[in-house]
């Protein structure tokens, strides 16, 4: 199964709304959820989905390693607790969260476990998140840019990140992005709500099939019905070359997700 273009972000939600959000997100037909060890909502996620009644083999389910999981030894053990967690004996994709801070641990350390960790059948496919341009060079080393699934990063049309989705796409890695509404900046911005007027769309909508039109997976977190049934509506907006051309005139460095653990991110 190939990861699906919009899933269920579940980034800071927490007990029973991250698990009310994940439910209503399959009911309504979605089938890729992202979680991650420092969200600490993996056990509600795996409730969500465990009531759901869904196949597990139409589910795509993401999760992400943590910093402090990176020493030789420690990853595998890490994601197996993670599983327990989450009621599976494997997730569909794993991703280094961040590279380690001050490269305290090296690319390769993690990333061969986390190939380790494939082989072993906990999950299927492996990738990595928040990485610069010199970060996917140490991880192709390590692996292979064939082993890389996915590179997430932030991408909204205020922070487009060109030049990593450039190195990305030359070297056949797809492409995920969070925070696709801005927390919501998106929705106040008139350039997008005029193009949405135009067709019949909203705001939101637009910012998610630019990156949809890219082929950029996208996974927004809602905790309302309502916006997780209008984000799926996105999948059938077409927007014109203007439309594109007019997005993309948004870029202005707006970087939201910037923690002290950050690298020196590319220009």
């Amino acid at each position: 199964m190939k990861m699906p273009k919009l899933g269920v972000g579940t980034f800071r939600l927490k007990d029973q709304q991250a698990e009310e959000s994940v439910s209503m997100g399959l009911a309504l037909g979605y089938r890729h959820i992202d979680t991650a060890q420092i969200y600490r909502n993996e056990a509600d996620v795996g409730r969500a989905i465990a009531k759901s009644g869904v196949p597990r083999d139409e589910l795509y389910v993401t999760t992400k390693i943590w910093i402090d999981q990176f020493a030789q030894g420690k990853l595998i053990p890490s994601l197996r607790e993670s599983l327990d967690k989450l009621g599976l004996d494997r997730v569909d994709m794993t991703l280094i969260h961040w590279p380690s801070p001050n490269d305290e641990v090296p690319v390769a350390v993690y990333m061969s476990q986390l190939a380790e960790a494939r082989q072993l059948g906990l999950t299927r496919e492996i990738g990595v998140s928040n990485f610069t341009i010199a970060h996917l060079r140490q991880a192709m080393d390590a692996v292979g840019a064939d082993a890389i699934g996915t590179h997430q990063l932030e991408v909204h049309p205020y922070l487009q990140n060109l030049k990593v989705r450039a190195f990305c796409r030359e070297h056949g890695i797809a492409l995920t992005g969070y925070m696709p509404l801005a927390y919501g900046r998106v929705v106040q911005d008139p350039a997008l709500q005029a193009i949405g007027r135009k067709h019949g769309a909203t705001a939101a909508q637009v910012a998610l099939a630019w990156q949809l039109q890219q082929d950029i997976a996208v996974i927004p977190s809602s905790t309302r019905r309502a916006n997780l049934a209008a984000n799926l509506d996105a999948l059938k907006l077409r927007l014109d070359a203007d439309d594109m051309a007019r997005i993309a005139a948004l870029e202005d460095g707006g970087r939201i997700a910037n923690p002290d653990i950050a690298p020196a991110w590319d220009a």
